[in-house]
């Protein structure tokens, strides 16, 4: 028996051993499978290069963000103050944490995606980014300033380290070339152009740069420079889509508007490569009849104020009429025009009282708006770009007090003005030339300043703005400043030239209708783009009804 077991147990050994070593010892299966295995250790390296490579990226990410949001963050409001910081912000909670997020999803980090989730809702949208894009060329034209400019951190009175690389001017070119305004797009993709052939590093190619380039030169009339750029594209990108066919479009149209000897003078003279400018190509008009003038105001290029006038000015004490509140600290007025008559009240808000002021408006800031002539709703413009907010006396007894000091300064009632209106122009905040107040028929026979017909009788008539109101129309404007602006901002008046700067606890206060009820077209007024800086202000439009014995009728229209 034990023989049989131990036979059994031998056969049994032997068949396994030679199962396996069939297996085992096959030697193309054995070379299949270590290409299978090397092919999976490769797999697996590619792996291991791909997280390492995707945690260095999102480390360099961190390190850089680290840096940028301690200096940030000591200063929130002197940081956002430069203009390319705003818009750099938009651009990467716009763009660049998308591209983070999209990254961390290849392998999704749980807890980090959900934070993402959680704050993307608060991020800026590509139409936020957009509009940080359009606020920087707003302040290229109205100071104009070079493209280079804004890129290297110069701005006027200062220099910084805040810098636009060639994919930032790229994606600034291309956000004017989608709106259509090639003006802008040559100005910013020619600057990425300019920065990449000085050897700056960038994730856009040559060939998309000159291919957007040479179409909006195309565009602002430049056959010649659009035929040698886009000569310049088919050199470096034979293959390129519509490199080819634009090309010979181009010489087309420019053999067609050559005259035979011009076509020599070509074939003798190549086209000038010299980088554009601002002030290459003719800026195209726009809406704004006194563009130029009012840019000109806002540059401190133009200015109204003579001697003769200047002595005039003078200042004063306010004591409101001897009323009570203003007897024993009495306003100190200073006047800042003659005619129209606009002053200037000193120490009109204290440090605390601006403070408490913005801490209630800044809940409640929201795009501002203006009024629609034809309904009287208010609706946002593309010409005031500000967030603003609206307090009442409920909101806490400083709007109650400071609503007193208006109408104890100007003598007329706030019962029936509106409530008082707080706005922030950041980066690029502006609102171009306006009236205050609603446009009744205009008789053109009516004279200003003795020979001077009223100006602006081109602009449409809106008698039903404030018809909801049923307070009349607005007859004088109190406007505070609540900061000062290190560069820009000022509040200026295209048709005299006054030039107004913000001066934090100051306010400036005028009428904007003549004693007889019609408006005075002289107080059309605008706030400049703010280069620098952050501009706080709040504003008192007080009406016409309630004022019939405080500001009674003068004996002419002009009065």
């Amino acid at each position: 028996m034990r023989s049989l077991l131990c036979l059994v147990s031998y056969v049994l050994l032997f068949c396994f051993w030679r199962t396996q070593a069939e297996i085992f010892t096959s030697i193309g299966q054995m070379t299949d499978l270590l290409y299978t295995e090397k092919e999976l250790v490769h797999s697996l390296r590619e792996y291991i290069k791909a997280e390492e490579s995707k945690l260095a990226e999102v480390k360099s990410w961190a390190k850089k963000l680290d840096d940028l949001t301690r200096m940030s963050t000591s200063d929130p409001e002197a940081y956002l103050a430069h203009p390319v910081n705003a818009y750099k912000l938009m651009k990467r909670l716009n763009t660049e944490w998308s591209h983070l997020e999209s990254l961390v999803l290849q392998n999704p980090s749980d807890g980090f995606i959900s934070n993402m989730t959680m704050h993307k809702q608060y991020f800026p949208d590509a139409e936020d980014e957009k509009g940080a894009a359009k606020a920087l060329m707003r302040l290229q034209d109205t100071y104009q300033l070079d493209s280079e400019d804004f890129s290297k951190g110069r701005l006027p009175g200062m220099h910084s380290s805040a810098l636009l690389n060639v994919d930032d001017c790229f994606d600034m070119g291309r956000t004017a070339y989608n709106e259509g305004d090639y003006y802008h797009a040559v100005l910013w993709v020619q600057q990425a152009l300019k920065q990449l052939d000085a050897g700056e590093d960038a994730v856009v190619s040559k060939s998309s740069i000159l291919d957007y380039l040479s179409y909006s030169v195309y565009q602002m009339g430049d056959l010649p420079r659009a035929v040698e750029l886009t000569r310049r594209l088919v050199a470096i990108d034979p293959s390129h889509q519509r490199a080819g066919g634009n090309l010979r479009y181009f010489e087309k149209l420019l053999l067609k508007e050559q005259s035979e000897q011009q076509k020599e003078e070509q074939s003798s003279q190549p086209t000038s490569e010299e980088p554009i400018h601002l002030g290459t190509y003719v800026r195209p008009s726009d809406h704004l009849p006194e563009r130029d003038a009012y840019e000109a105001l806002c540059r401190g290029e133009r200015d109204g104020m003579t001697e003769a006038r200047r002595s005039r000015l003078f200042c004063r004490y306010q004591d409101g009429k001897k009323n009570p509140r203003l007897l024993l600290k009495p306003m100190m007025e200073e006047d800042e025009w003659d005619s129209p008559h606009i002053v200037r009240y000193l120490e009109a808000l204290s440090d605390y009282e601006i403070e408490k002021i913005k801490e209630m408006a800044k809940p409640r800031l929201a795009r501002a708006t203006v009024r629609d002539p034809k309904t009287g709703v208010l609706t946002t413009a593309h010409y005031r770009v500000s967030k603003s907010a609206w307090l009442e006396e409920e909101d806490g007894p400083v709007i109650a007090r400071v609503n007193q000091r208006i109408q104890d300064i100007t003598g007329l009632t706030v019962d029936t003005a509106e409530l008082l209106q707080v706005a922030n122009y950041g980066v690029g905040g502006q609102y171009e030339p306006h009236f205050d107040f609603s446009r009744r028929p205009f008789d053109s026979n009516l004279k200003v300043d003795g020979n001077r017909l009223a100006t602006f009788l081109n602009y449409k008539d809106e008698p039903d703005a404030f018809k909801r109101l049923g307070t009349g129309n607005r007859v004088a404007t109190f406007l505070n400043y609540m900061s000062d602006v290190e560069a820009g901002g000022a509040t200026v008046f295209p048709d005299f030239g006054a030039v107004i700067q913000p001066r934090k606890g100051t306010a400036v206060f005028w009428y904007n209708l003549f004693k007889s009820g019609e408006g005075d077209y002289r107080t059309r007024h605008a706030a400049c783009p703010v280069l620098v800086g952050s501009k706080w202000v709040s504003n008192k439009w007080i009406h016409e009804r309630g004022q019939e014995f405080l500001r009674p009728c003068g004996l002419t229209e002009v009065d």
